[in-house]
């Protein structure tokens, strides 16, 4: 298994996306994440999209993106995880870890102080491996993104300066 770095829009990320899409419609039945998106966000030092593959079959993606909007409760500094996802018959080898890691410590190294995401009430995998990775769940008023003011909503942080 290896992780690379890829383009948000290379096929295999679009074919990913289309599939984390409908695990959030199946999840939540509301169509998937209408988050804006583009390619440019996930460009280093703004970002970067990781895929893991194994014989040369996609099966784990995530990036992250630089973001410090206020309007939507970012803060200066902020890196948000966007579109983790393994294939189901690809979960429970620890792939999601290992794209987590390199996440953070590719968002460090670009002078990023928080990562953030935003996760839901469906997903107890997903809480479960944050909070087991040291993320803690933020407050209501500490909320930010597209899906703050939903109560199904749960918006994670973790200081890059731990380590």
């Amino acid at each position: 298994m290896e992780i690379r770095t890829i383009r948000y829009d290379h096929p295999d990320a679009v074919k990913l996306d289309e599939l984390v899409q409908q695990e959030y419609d199946r999840r939540y039945g509301d169509g998937g994440d209408m988050t804006p998106l583009a390619p440019e966000m996930f460009t280093p030092p703004h970002g970067i999209y990781l895929m893991a593959y194994e014989d040369r079959r996609p099966l784990a993606t995530g990036g992250w993106r630089a973001i410090e909007d206020p309007a939507e409760g970012y803060a200066a500094g902020d890196a948000e995880i966007k579109r983790m996802f393994v294939l189901p018959e690809a979960r429970g080898r620890g792939l999601a870890r290992r794209i987590l890691a390199a996440l953070e410590a590719d968002a460090r190294a670009a002078g990023r102080i928080r990562m953030v995401l935003e996760t839901g009430t469906k997903q107890p995998e997903a809480i479960a491996l944050y909070t087991s990775s040291g993320y803690r769940i933020l407050d209501k008023a500490d909320k930010f993104g597209l899906y703050r003011t939903y109560e199904s909503s749960r918006c994670m942080a973790k200081s890059l300066s731990d380590g």
